[in-house]
This record gives C-alpha cells, structure tokens and sequence, in this order.
C-alpha cells in the first residue's frame, strides 16, 4: 500500500505502541491448538458473507471450512470464488496473514498445501503469545467467547447480557437457580440471582457484558411481574418483551453498581434495520452511572453514532471490526469524528476474529492504516502536530479503553 510521507511517519511510530484490542471472541488458546486448521481456517468468519454474496451455497461454504472433509475438494470449492472476494477488505487479513505468518505472498493451486503445513506446525502452544503478544504488541484482548477460564492474563473477558436478561420458562430460571444454587419465587429472587452470576463473572475476571441495540421500552416493573409470574407457571400469555426490557434495564443498573462496561453490538449483522444505534438513543440517559461501549461504528449509521458519542457523557465509541467492514467508511467517518467527538470517546481497534487469530495481525495493520491517513490529512492541511496526532494514537490504543475498563496493566 502506497502511503504519504506524512502517513508513514505515523505509521513508523505505531509500529512499536502496545495496544489494547478492544473486542474479540477468540476461545481459551488450548481451544484453538487443540482444532484441526488449514489454509480454509483463515476464511472462516467474516468472509463467509463475502463468499455466499458473490454466489457460493451455504452449504458449499460450510463444506468448505470442514477441515474433515478433503482439502483438495474443498479448495475446488474455494478457488473460483476466491477471484471475486479478494479484493475486498474482509479477505486482506487472511492474506497479509499468509504473508507475515507463513511466508507467502499469495495463496495459489501451488502453494495451498505447502501453507496449510506451515499452519499446522505453528498452531501449538504459544501461537497466541507470538501472534497477539509478539508480533501485535496486544497487552489486553477483551474477548466474548461465554466463558472466563482463559489461560493468558492478557485475555479478559466479556460475558453475554442475555444470559440473565432473556427469561423464557420456568426450567430456564430453575437451572440458573441450581446452578448458583439459590431459590427463585419471584422478580426479585430472580433479580438477586442474576447479581450472584454478574458478580461471580467479575470474579473470575470479566469486565463487562455485552447487549445489542435493540428496541427498549422504558421498565414497567408492574408489567414485569406479571410476565415473570406466568412465566414461572408456564402459562403462554406471558408478556416476555415487557419482562426482558425490564431487566435488561436493571442488569444495566447493576452493571453501574459493579462498575463492568455494557458493550452494544450496533449496525452492520443481518437484517441490520433491526440492529440501528439510534434505538439506544432513549436507554443511555436512563442510566448516567453505567459506562456504555458503543461498537462498530454503529455501521452504516456512521454519523448518527458520532453524535450519540458526542451527546452522551457515558457513551465511547469503538472501531471494532470496522477496518475490515470498509477502510473507507471507517476513515470518512472517524474524520468527522474529530470534529465531532472528544478524542477521549474513541477506540481504535478491535479485531473481533474467533478462530483464525492470525488475521488479528492484519486488521491491526488496517487499524493503523487508517488512523495515520485520516490524522496525516489533518497534519498535512496545518490542523494537527505530529506530537499532537501521537497523542491521539495513544488515546486511542490504550488510554481510552484502559481507563472505560479500568484495566490493571502496569
């Protein structure tokens, strides 16, 4: 990639920074060591949605990154697809992966067998520490895979909200109920049962949960009484929206009370209409002491995130997955976010992989891609010093989310 003078200046002083990931949902290292991979393995995830946009079946997909099935028949699967999806941005990783971590420039008929080896000798215990530790300079990776027993420090984790907000029958509650082994009879039973779990999650290292923009109707504490009751009688009239937003709203309270963040996936995902940022515009407020972590630039409603961000005193706002969503969105956005927002409010990376930790690498290389081509713009145009842009750079690796997490990394 071609860079300004400006930019790789910016570029040579990122090289070196300690970085904090702000959103993964790689599994316990043993997970990953333990798994069959090959070259397939780096296009599991995100470029799944590429592959099946530009024609290939869901099935062919899943057949494809089966490593039990034979690799030559899955590559005949991969191969003429491959043309069309590797000029887009979910497919660079894997590419500068192939590269940085084993040492070739492209993946071909050639060589797909001689990377598929090299992935296989590498994945052993480590492979985390010399991917994430060694080459990203990653000191702290929040990670959501629904579990704290991680084997590393560095990897802290965060749990889903849902857990204790969804209630759909009395056997769900009873099995929460035995599993921290308590009683459950009403609301408030149930209420001190999702703090036993949150607060057990803290204890075992989380440090925040995680919801998603969704409609939320203010808290109707009589309404949701009266759910939780035909709930816990199996009756099938239950009012379940009225219960779930009533405590989703108090485990956001209780969030506060612990001081753990609430992460909000918003935007891009699916029927994404249903995901919009704006819909969190009326719960922020609701609850000044809680500290909200707003993802993925609420894509594509990147500017209406922005003033979300710059609105809400208890609102950051994270880049998570969005260098790899579009490095072009993400720039013409974070280039109003300047403008808009105060550069305390916003975290620069968050690689958001599962499986192929290796593309971690890659995206934190489009990370800092960007953000030196947004901040050398500025510096280029007389709006920024380079010593104010490095200031910036570190707000944005570190502090912002080392302090909306209140991480201990020294």
């Amino acid at each position: 990639m071609r860079c300004s003078p400006t930019e790789e200046k910016l570029l040579d002083f990122m090289a070196e920074i300690e970085v904090i990931d702000a959103h993964e949902h790689l599994p316990p290292e043993r997970v990953r060591v333990s798994s069959k991979v090959d070259v397939m393995t780096l296009f599991s995830h995100y470029t799944r949605t590429d592959f099946i946009s530009a024609g290939m079946s869901p099935k062919d997909y899943e057949r494809m990154i089966n490593p039990e099935e034979p690799l030559e028949e899955r590559w005949k699967i991969f191969k003429p697809f491959f043309k069309f999806i590797r000029y887009g941005s979910y497919a660079r990783p894997a590419l500068i992966a192939v590269k940085e971590f084993y040492g070739f420039d492209d993946i071909t008929d050639e060589n797909y067998m001689a990377i598929t080896e090299r992935m296989m000798a590498e994945n052993t215990q480590g492979i985390y520490n010399r991917m994430l530790w060694d080459k990203c300079h990653i000191r702290a990776a929040l990670t959501q895979a629904g579990r704290t027993d991680y084997d590393l420090d560095y990897m802290i984790p965060l749990m889903p909200m849902d857990t204790y907000a969804s209630v759909r029958s009395a056997e769900e509650v009873e099995r929460r109920a035995e599993e921290l082994k308590m009683q459950v009879k009403g609301l408030d039973d149930y209420l001190q049962l999702a703090r036993k779990g949150i607060e057990r999650w803290k204890s075992e290292g989380a440090v925040g949960l995680k919801t998603r923009a969704q409609p939320n109707d203010p808290p109707d504490r009589k309404a949701a009484e009266e759910a939780f009751k035909k709930v816990m009688k199996g009756e099938k009239e239950a009012n379940l929206k009225a219960l779930y937003d009533y405590l989703l709203n108090e485990i956001m309270e209780i969030c506060a009370e612990l001081d753990m963040v609430v992460a909000v996936h918003a935007g891009m995902w699916g029927d994404f209409r249903r995901l919009d940022p704006k819909l969190m515009i009326p719960v922020f407020p609701r609850h000044p002491r809680t500290r909200f972590d707003l993802y993925h630039m609420g894509m594509p409603w990147v500017r209406d995130t922005g003033v979300i961000g710059k609105n809400n005193q208890n609102v950051w706002l994270n880049l998570c997955w969005c260098h790899i969503i579009s490095p072009e969105m993400t720039c013409s956005a974070l280039d109003e976010w300047i403008d808009l927002v105060p550069v305390n409010k916003i975290i620069a990376f968050g690689g958001d992989y599962s499986r192929p930790v290796e593309k971690v690498y890659g995206h934190l290389l489009m990370a800092k891609e960007d953000i030196a081509r947004v901040l050398a713009r500025r510096i280029d145009r007389g709006l920024l010093g380079f010593d104010e842009a490095e200031f910036i750079i570190k707000r944005w690796f570190w502090d912002n989310p080392k302090e909306l997490y209140k991480l201990d990394l020294e």
